[in-house]
């Protein structure tokens, strides 16, 4: 299973670096991660951000428990049934849809 921790301090900061074309996204991400803490990813400033806590004005908001996003990461394809079974929420479900580019 992967690390929430390791996810956005190592895995995620080194993929938009290598990829700055996700910050084409153009949003900002607070991900509420029960268990794990509030995490921002900002694809608004250029190259992309990742930081602990939260954002100023988040654009979409995913609230989640660790041990499902920890799950999600090994699977981003379970979203959706993470999503129906009400265990993800997010508050606006366009730039929800984006998320696979930035998980997988």
């Amino acid at each position: 299973m992967s690390d929430t921790n390791e996810f956005f301090t190592d895995y995620l900061p080194g993929k938009l670096k290598e990829n700055p074309s996700l910050s084409s996204i153009g949003s900002v991400y607070q991900f509420d991660i029960d268990g794990a803490g509030t995490w921002t990813v900002d694809l608004k400033t250029e190259g992309g951000v990742v930081a602990e806590g939260a954002a100023d004005a988040a654009d979409c908001v995913v609230t989640i428990a660790k041990d499902d996003f920890e799950g999600l990461l090994d699977n981003p394809a379970n979203g959706m049934i993470l999503f129906t079974q009400g265990k993800l929420k997010v508050s606006n479900i366009g730039l929800a849809m984006s998320l696979q580019k930035i998980l997988s």
